[in-house]
């Protein structure tokens, strides 16, 4: 009887292996499954169900390797093959990957399909079985309802497992090329615009995209029909088990297309902002795309702001997009991804121009305002001070550069990270080695006095006025910070203070703990530039130096521009530290008036003897500064002999200085000063202003005859 169940038991099994090899033949029959349903029945009957199972997915792994699989990468080789310059050629070519690759998915998925059918016969035979065993019904449910995934285990199993390679560059290519046409075919309804409109991607072609999901044959535009082909592939693909390869492929592409386009629209101009047109293109060009592939491929699911619990780190969600309507939670999940590496890129970008962007500040201020916008989002603010720094010490603070260009660029720096960073914390990081490096050179308190004084900036070929110096530009910015502060607080009440309260945020950890955070809440650029020096003291008496040099070059007592200097000095380091500079000025006031008085006076005495303004040099040619000398810095002087005429006419000015300013005595300083003189050379004249000791030389030749 055992013999019997044995022999019974080989002779289903061999019937089992015939028609299950006439089933997946090469010329396979699916008509054997009312033949191969007793077959399966009875080896289930004998406890087999799990081998007859086994079996079964193994012949249909063995035929699929070596059949469809093998025919589906034989058709990639040729690239995977080849060299890097060879691959270069395939990806040139017009239509390549997309031909071979859709003929390769073609054709895998037919055989596919093929065995998946064969699998449901198996599946069929299983259930008769079932039905017709009720106590073994559940085991038999366990046989047949696990075949089917089993079988898609197995197909991504064999193609993962024998995956070239290069296989995944291929997908890479293949939708890097698919996404730039697209990106064609609608940035071309917008080229007309961007002429007349600055936002060229300020709309989006809605309608064309939501043709995209009709797949039933009816009338589509050349977009839609794209992105129609391009989710054939990747519904194809997903199929197969390469669900993750492709979305890395797709993903990649699209992160490469928004890269170079945010090169594309950033490039070197930094007078234009960028990030508004980067954020219009994601929604033009790559969501409209993604959600056309996700609603053809059934990934679209409504976004439920109950329970999804998704919140954009970039900005509020929108409640729809353009041409989309309420967006699904993939597609917010897509749109956060792609605008935080757009913030991520352009920032990049902009920190690695951060240096030209500050030399061109302010008209590079739309950059700046950009970058404050990506770093505000990506909160990488410790990279732009590692990469700036570097370019500081690579680029400015060289032996070759002059302290004027450092200083100036300083000032631009102060500016540029106020507005990135109005409390001063990574200023203080960067401006750290623009500081010490400064403290080393012998021109620096010269440099910055020269920038807050000079009309031009400091600049030798500036053509600024005084009113547009430094100083007075920083006065403005202190007086409107006061304001604002003084209306802060005027206008603050309890409740107002308990909101400040609540949104207090602590400092970054990238701040100086020695250094307060109320010390950041202004950024003072002339503190700033003090705490270079050391001391204000320094600064005030290099000051004090060079205005005394200043006025005495001075030919006429036009001070007003350094009066208005000196008053804005008051302010920021006090009068007592002014005082002396003060004194300077006045001094001219009361030289220019009593200048006045003297020559008035010499000149009406003149006039009552007759002859003399013919005998001697006319007393209105004589213009003189009187200082007083323990308020001004020690100043050099030199004997000087003056022709004889000249030195007559400053003894008549002193006389009659200490007839009216008694007991006052003028000492001259003959060696300072300048002296007019008109020459002629041949019956033309030229007139020269030159120090009174070439004035000197140059007169005593007229005291000569020519033959002499």
């Amino acid at each position: 009887m055992e013999r019997d169940d044995a022999d019974g038991s080989l002779d289903s099994w061999a019937q089992f292996c015939s028609l299950s090899n006439e089933l997946l033949g090469g010329d396979g029959d699916l008509s054997v499954g009312p033949r191969l349903a007793p077959v399966v029945a009875d080896l289930c009957s004998r406890g087999l169900a799990t081998l007859v199972r086994d079996y079964f997915l193994h012949s249909l792994e063995e035929t699929f390797r070596n059949n469809a699989v093998k025919k589906f990468w034989q058709h990639f080789h040729p690239y995977c093959s080849a060299s890097a310059v060879d691959r270069i050629k395939f990806c040139v070519k017009e239509h390549w990957p997309d031909d071979i690759l859709s003929r390769a998915l073609e054709d895998i998925c037919l055989e596919k399909s093929y065995q998946e059918k064969c699998v449901l016969v198996l599946v069929h035979a299983l259930q008769l079985y079932e039905d017709r065993t009720a106590k073994r019904k559940l085991k038999a449910v366990d046989c047949s309802s696990s075949l089917m995934p089993r079988y898609q285990l197995m197909v991504s199993s064999v193609l993962l497992t024998t995956l070239p390679l290069s296989f995944p560059e291929i997908l890479n290519v293949y939708f890097k090329k698919k996404l730039e046409e697209l990106n064609v075919i609608m940035a071309g309804s917008y080229e007309s615009d961007q002429h007349g409109n600055h936002e060229p991607f300020e709309s989006s072609n809605a309608s064309d995209w939501h043709c995209g999901m009709d797949i039933d044959g009816q009338e589509v535009s050349e977009s839609s029909c794209l992105v129609k082909n391009i989710g054939k592939i990747v519904r194809d693909l997903r199929c197969l088990g390469f669900t993750s390869v492709t979305e890395d492929a797709y993903s990649s592409a699209i992160i490469w297309l928004l890269k170079s386009k945010v090169y594309e629209l950033a490039g070197d101009d930094y007078r234009v902002p960028v990030l508004g047109c980067v954020k219009k293109w994601i929604q033009a060009v790559p969501l409209q795309f993604l959600h056309a592939l996700l609603t053809y491929l059934g990934d679209s699911v409504d976004y439920d702001s109950g329970s999804s619990g998704l919140k954009s780190p970039l900005a509020s969600r929108p409640s729809s997009f353009p041409g989309i309507g309420v967006p699904s939670e993939a597609l917010v999940r897509w749109h956060m991804r792609l605008e935080y590496f757009a913030y991520e890129t352009l920032q990049d970008l902009r920190i690695g121009k951060l240096f030209e962007i500050i030399v061109d500040y302010p008209e590079s201020s739309p950059a700046i305002e950009d970058l404050k916008l990506c770093l505000e989002y990506t909160g990488q603010h410790s990279k732009l001070v590692d990469s700036f720094i570097s370019s500081l010490r690579y680029r400015l603070l060289t032996a070759g550069a002059s302290t004027n260009d450092i200083l100036h660029q300083y000032v631009s720096t102060i500016k540029a990270l106020r507005t990135i960073d109005p409390t001063g914390v990574f200023l203080e990081a960067v401006g750290e080695p623009i500081r010490d490096y400064l403290r080393g050179r012998k021109d620096t308190i010269k440099c910055i006095v020269t920038m807050l004084t000079d009309g031009s900036g400091g600049n030798a070929s500036g053509t600024g006025n005084a009113g547009d110096n430094l100083l007075e530009e920083l006065n403005r910015d202190a007086e409107n910070q006061e304001n604002a502060d003084y209306d802060n607080h005027a206008n603050i009440d309890e409740k107002q203070a308990w909101l400040n309260s609540e949104s207090w945020e602590p400092d970054p950890v990238e701040a100086d703990p020695l250094k307060g955070s109320r010390n950041r809440r202004k950024v003072d650029i002339l503190g700033l530039m003090v705490s270079i020096i050391g001391s204000k003291d320094q600064l005030v008496n290099e000051y004090r130096v060079m205005l005394a040099e200043k006025l005495l070059s001075k030919s006429d007592f036009e001070i007003d521009s350094d009066i208005r200097t000196l008053e804005l000095l008051k302010i920021h380091f006090g009068e007592s530290s002014m005082q002396k500079c003060e004194i300077m000025l006045n001094d001219l006031i009361d030289s220019k008036r009593t200048n006045s008085n003297i020559k008035t006076s010499l000149l009406k005495t003149s006039q009552t003897v007759p002859g003399q303004e013919e005998a001697e040099i006319s007393h209105d040619v004589l213009d003189a500064t009187i200082i007083s000398s323990n308020f001004w810095p020690p100043i050099q002087t030199e004997d000087l002999v003056v022709p004889a005429s000249v030195d007559q006419l400053l003894s008549d000015y002193a006389k009659r200085f200490h007839q009216i300013k008694t007991p006052r005595k003028l000492l001259w300083k003959k060696n300072l000063g300048t002296v007019k003189l008109e020459l002629e050379f041949e019956g033309r004249s030229m007139q020269f202003t030159v120090a009174p000791v070439h004035a000197a030389i140059i007169m005593r030749f007229q005291e000569k005859s020519r033959g002499s």
